[in-house]
């Protein structure tokens, strides 16, 4: 099945750097969007506070057997301190993910190698999912808990991402 699209790979090279230059200038250009909407918050100012106010806390759940110590990763002091940075990187995540949904058409249309389809469609499963991620567990009522859930949440993401991505090319015979 796959056969028809991957036998000329050189065919669609020229079409493969246009994508790339589109998706370069699409990020750059969405970056810009959001720092220009995020005013009057000076986002490059909250991007700085919430850096500079993580420390190690403890992730719930992790105390080992008969010990007082668990497991200690960096979070902010108080997540729900953010909700600017948290709308722009929704924001960002949105953006990314509906490229990712033209650029998977434009990708079917020029008939691209099957890897770049997969890699496109677990890009786009990753984008929107994180999106949703970050709408539904990074806001202004967001507790450490929320924080943690969200990352679980990430990293599961991550992982359909990929799934889907291999499912494809298993499907295609790659």
């Amino acid at each position: 099945m796959s056969k028809n699209v991957d036998t000329q790979p050189n065919k669609n090279a020229e079409g493969e750097k246009l994508i790339y230059a589109i998706s370069a200038g699409v990020v750059l250009i969405l970056v810009g969007l959001i720092f220009y909407f995020a005013q009057p918050n000076n986002l490059w100012e909250k991007i700085l506070d919430f850096f500079s106010s993580f420390t190690l806390a403890e992730v719930p759940g992790t105390r080992f057997l008969n010990s007082d110590a668990g497991l200690f990763l960096p979070s902010p002091i108080s997540p729900s301190a953010h909700t600017v940075l948290y709308t722009a990187i929704f924001q960002f995540c949105i953006g990314l993910g509906t490229f990712q949904l033209l650029l998977l058409v434009a990708r079917l249309k020029i008939k691209s190698l099957t890897k770049k389809i997969a890699e496109t469609l677990g890009s786009l499963i990753y984008w929107i999912g994180t999106s949703y991620l970050v709408a539904r567990f990074l806001n202004s009522t967001t507790s450490i808990n929320g924080w943690w859930i969200f990352w679980a949440g990430i990293l599961l993401i991550l992982g359909l991402s990929f799934v889907a991505r291999g499912f494809l090319l298993f499907v295609m015979n790659e």
